[in-house]
């Protein structure tokens, strides 16, 4: 924004140079051809100096444009004053008459306004009486020349300043109108994610609870002896809602957008209690790491500790009891591995559509990445590659 400012206010001064520069050439010029024949030395370098000077004082600042006017009205009347009896009145500032009007018009409001309007309508009769070349009867062409030379030139700077406010009006609008629908559109997508909560917090949450609560029931009322398969299975639910519990509360804060002090999304320094839990579900996980390990970027952590999630799933329901993952940190990606045997190949047809396949592949193209899956070892086990960049989305 302040570069913009500046840009426009050095714009405008150099326009107001040029505007000044052409004025004070022409008029000079105009003067030099047409004075020099009717005006004594003195009185003609005198005004051409005079000339000079007003005309340059149109690229001063725009407060000055009440200034400017009464200089360049009194150098019109100077003129005229100057003038030997009998002569025609040759031009003398006129340009530096109409630009001087155009900036009181634009730049001042109210009374300077207008002061400077009636200085310049001032000095434009005076130059039409004072120097006798015009008779004072003939007052219709007094007033439309005083008409022509200040009043228009006055009201065209009114009308460009005005117009300039109207259009700065209608952008303030429009910058209003997109941020007030960027916020209403913030506060819909607020609304809809805590409508999403709210379902899944009365649904699925309530639902896992219960899971919970009724397989430590199950497990408290079997006979107290040596741990069965029955007890094993009921711990490992127990202990996977409670995860899943977990997680979905820590999903809804931040779908809420009041996350608790502290809360976070996991990554893959929560590998080794996602394993825990994986392993009380009966799935045995070995995790192998190639390359130097470090510290990956937020959301590219949470990307790829979602995919090992979602390998670790796939082989418990699909698998053999046993995955190996494998991680390979590279110069610019990190590679994601997991091979599971095949404990039910009809499975994988049956369970159409692959959600989870699904949700690692868009999670891998979120980092300009690629994902690869299928049977491998002929067809015994499965194998899933994901690869993310960790050059950025």
């Amino acid at each position: 924004m302040s570069v913009s400012l500046r840009d426009a206010s050095g714009s405008l001064t150099r326009q107001s140079l040029m505007v000044a520069g052409f004025c004070l050439l022409a008029d000079t010029l105009t003067f030099y051809y047409e004075g020099a024949r009717v005006y004594p030395a003195v009185s003609f370098w005198s005004l051409l100096v005079g000339i000079a000077l007003v005309d340059a004082a149109l690229a001063s600042s725009a407060r000055l444009s009440g200034v400017v006017a009464f200089a360049q009205a009194a150098l019109a009347v100077a003129s005229a004053l100057a003038l030997p009896g009998g002569g025609p009145l040759p031009d003398t500032n006129d340009a530096g008459m109409l630009i001087a009007a155009y900036r009181a018009g634009a730049w001042l409001n109210g009374r300077p306004a207008v002061l400077a309007l009636l200085y310049l309508a001032a000095g434009s009769i005076g130059t039409r009486t004072l120097g006798a070349t015009t008779d004072l009867t003939e007052w219709r062409t007094i007033v439309l020349g005083t008409v022509k030379g200040t009043l228009l030139a006055w009201l065209v700077g009114r009308y460009t300043t005005a117009r300039g406010a109207h259009i700065a009006e209608l952008e303030q609008r429009a910058v209003r109108e997109r941020e007030n629908a960027r916020h209403a559109l913030a506060d819909a997508i607020a609304g809809e994610r805590s409508a999403i909560a709210r379902d899944l917090h009365d649904v699925i949450a309530h639902h896992v609870s219960a899971i919970g609560v009724h397989a430590g029931a199950a497990r408290l009322g079997l006979p107290a002896k040596e741990a069965s398969p029955v007890s094993t299975a009921l711990t490992a639910v127990e202990t996977s809602s409670r995860a899943a519990l977990l997680d979905l509360r820590r999903l809804l804060d931040f779908l809420h957008d009041s996350p608790a002090e502290g809360a976070r999304q996991p990554g893959l320094s929560d590998l080794d209690e996602l394993i825990h839990v994986v392993s009380a579900a009966g799935l045995e996980t070995n995790i192998s790491i190639q390359g130097a390990p470090r510290k990956l970027d937020g959301s590219l952590d949470i990307a790829v500790y979602r995919v090992v999630q979602e390998m670790l799933t796939n082989a418990l329901r699909h698998g053999d009891g046993h995955v190996d993952i494998t991680l390979h940190y590279g110069t610019s990606s990190i590679t994601v591995t997991a091979v599971n045997p095949i404990a039910a190949p009809k499975r994988l047809v049956a369970d159409s559509p692959h959600r989870g396949l699904e949700g690692i592949n868009s999670r891998a193209g979120m980092f300009n990445g690629f994902a690869s899956y299928g049977p491998v070892h002929g067809g015994t086990d499965w194998k899933t590659t994901v690869t993310f960049s960790m050059d950025g989305t």
